[in-house]
């Protein structure tokens, strides 16, 4: 059975987080301005800074939380710099927070507030740098593509016991094309190669990156966290640093219609 298609290709998240460090960063320099120099007008801009750094923040971390759920691959290193990134900046976010709560005016931060704000800034540094990592190395959030590719397809399936579970038509994908399925907590790998229709976990087994987001030539996938290839029929390695073979599964054409059989 079939459901509704679920599709994440291009997060949110990446395009709102500037505006809560650009506030939050913001208000730290005003507040130590307005402090050294016993300037109200510093001071005030930095309170309002801080509010406006607090609510973007929590408006950033809704995006951010189904990027962590259903884009950040499961089981795989960039899960856990994913769950440190979250738990940095909801850090920084409540601390900034706390700050704004217990100074008695807007004009006037006192040495408590002005030092819980300056560790919430090095808190928010240390998510910033993780987040960043998260982009660059873990390629979340990055619209990447290659020749052929197709548009980016995720697809969530409810699977019935003992039958196979049609998840595509014959022609929907072309020659070295992917679809991410999501059968009953499963993130698996539909792809179209010269030999026909495969299927594989979306997980390389060198760090758990997602093979669906990699690249599909001659029938090899290739994940784009670390190089490792692998041979999508067979799901052997084929190239490093993984070795161990992705799983396969059964997949059956009948009638323009692609069956997959957990």
């Amino acid at each position: 059975m079939k459901s509704k298609a679920v599709l994440f290709g291009h997060p949110v998240h990446p395009m709102l987080i500037p505006f809560p460090f650009a506030f939050l960063a913001g208000a730290v320099v005003f507040d130590t301005a307005g402090w050294l120099s016993s300037a109200p007008r510093l001071s005030t801009t930095g309170a309002y800074l801080v509010a406006a750094g607090v609510v973007t923040g929590i408006i950033a971390a809704v995006p951010g939380l189904i990027d962590y759920i259903y884009t950040v691959p499961p089981d795989s290193s960039g899960k856990s710099r994913a769950t440190k990134h979250m738990a940095a900046n909801l850090s920084a976010v409540g601390l900034f927070a706390i700050a704004w709560s217990i100074r008695r005016d807007a004009a006037a931060p006192q040495m408590a507030v002005l030092g819980i704000e300056a560790v919430a800034l090095v808190v928010l540094g240390a998510g910033a740098y993780l987040g960043g990592t998260l982009v660059t190395r873990n390629l979340i959030g990055v619209d990447h593509r290659y020749a052929s590719a197709g548009k980016w397809r995720d697809e969530t399936f409810t699977a019935t016991p003992g039958q196979p579970t049609i998840v595509a038509k014959s022609d929907e994908l072309k020659i070295d094309q992917m679809k991410l399925l999501r059968i009953d907590g499963r993130r698996i790998v539909l792809a179209r190669t010269e030999h026909g229709y495969v299927a594989f976990d979306d997980r390389c087994t060198h760090k758990g990156g997602s093979l669906a987001g990699g690249v599909m030539v001659c029938g090899t996938v290739q994940c784009l966290w670390h190089g490792s290839q692998f041979d999508a029929s067979t799901g052997l390695a084929k190239a490093g640093p993984a070795e161990k073979a992705v799983r396969v599964y059964r997949v059956s054409e009948e009638a323009g219609q692609v069956k997959l059989a957990l």
